[in-house]
């Protein structure tokens, strides 16, 4: 294993310097914040970065100083042994804050994202009512997928605090890091983070059904030994709800099973049919006006869905997912189509946004000829 130049002991000075500009970010209301050696910092606003004003280029020290005001000692030794780290503080305002701590050309960096300063509901996300229903599930796993900085996770913590607020159960999440705080309500919540309380998602989550959990959140499946765990959990009885990196609702089983050698894909694939209860599909666009909205695709493992992940055929997935708007399924053409017309993006962005622009221009046409037998719905 790699071993990185340790951070420095961190210091009051440059903890105090750290909240300064975090919440210089959060006033401005920007999305991200950037500090790089030799540049001053940057902020991202509007979807675009420009320079925070009034500040100078980062020296090596300083930045250095900075990185370590955000760990705790255990964060600081794994960061030492990967070269990266993920982490979550806030400031002294209380804005909750998400750093990725790195490095680059031999110098630290940190990349930091403003993280909403309240849970919000689905309404307010703009995001369709039916994944609300998943909330209600009493087992199997449940895999939100996208890239990095979709909205995922604000997503998740939407549905933990409905589950929070409605049931209860036993919530244990296992993060990297803890974005969001969910205080015990109806539910008992327990969150762990990596580094912090755990040293590996699968033997954490091992370790999971043995704490009687009912429901569990895992930040990532990010290898075989997770994705082995989260089946587990899902198949016990547990309601398990995970990320995983795919491009699509419809690719995500073949993903999941891609991540297994050829003599194990069978099995799994088998296995995954059986637990795979739902798939939340999910990108952000920039929003007209200000800010971005995230767009989702829903596919509901039915039976008949089930048994194409089960004999691998993920072409007839999507042509699945197509027909099942009445089973409350959602392709992501509806849900473009539909933030189209509540005014929420253009309609260049949907067509660009779009896998089948053709299906976004006809849903558009049949709402303004008033043909459309859904008008005012989700599908």
């Amino acid at each position: 294993m790699s071993t990185y130049r340790p951070l420095p002991s961190p210091s009051p000075e440059a903890r105090e310097r750290l909240l300064q500009l975090l919440e210089r970010t959060a006033q401005s209301g920007a999305s991200d914040l950037h500090l790089t050696v030799g540049e001053p910092p940057r902020l991202r606003s509007q979807g675009l970065l420009e320079l925070l004003s009034g500040e100078s280029a980062l020296t090596p020290d300083e930045l250095a100083a900075l990185a370590s005001a955000t760990c705790d000692e255990a964060q600081r030794r794994a960061f030492a042994s990967l070269g990266s780290l993920d982490l979550a503080l806030s400031s002294a305002a209380g804005h909750r804050f998400r750093i990725n701590l790195f490095r680059e050309r031999g110098h630290l960096a940190l990349s930091i994202r403003r993280l909403d300063d309240q849970i919000r509901s689905l309404a307010d996300l703009h995001l369709p009512p039916q994944i609300g229903d998943l909330a209600d599930l009493q087992d199997g796993l449940v895999l939100f997928v996208g890239a990095t900085g979709s909205g995922k996770t604000t997503t998740l913590a939407t549905l933990i605090d409905r589950i929070n607020a409605q049931r209860a159960v036993h919530i244990l999440t296992l993060e990297d890091p803890i974005e969001y705080l969910h205080p015990s309500r109806r539910a008992l919540v327990r969150q762990r983070q990596l580094h912090t309380d755990f040293d590996a998602f699968a033997q954490a989550l091992r370790a999971a059904l043995r704490e009687d959990p009912d429901v569990i959140l895992v930040g990532e499946l990010r290898d075989q030994a997770t994705m082995r765990a989260a089946l587990t959990a899902g198949e016990t009885g547990h309601l398990v709800f995970a990320t995983l990196h795919a491009s699509s609702a419809t690719s995500a089983s073949e993903r999941f099973v891609g991540a297994f050698g050829d003599q194990e894909r069978s099995s799994v694939r088998n296995q995954l049919s059986y637990v795979l209860r739902a798939v939340v599909s999910q990108r952000l666009l920039r929003r007209s006006g200000g800010g971005r909205v995230p767009v989702a695709e829903l596919l509901k493992v039915t039976s008949a869905v089930a048994n194409l992940i089960r004999s691998g055929r993920p072409a007839l997935v999507q042509s699945a997912l197509e027909s099942g708007a009445q089973l409350g399924m959602l392709t992501l053409e509806a849900s473009l189509a539909r933030l189209v017309q509540e005014g929420l993006i253009s309609t260049e962005q949907a067509l660009q946004a779009a896998r089948a622009p053709d299906q976004v221009r006809e849903r558009l046409r049949r709402k303004r000829s008033g043909t459309s037998s859904v008008a005012g719905s989700w599908q």
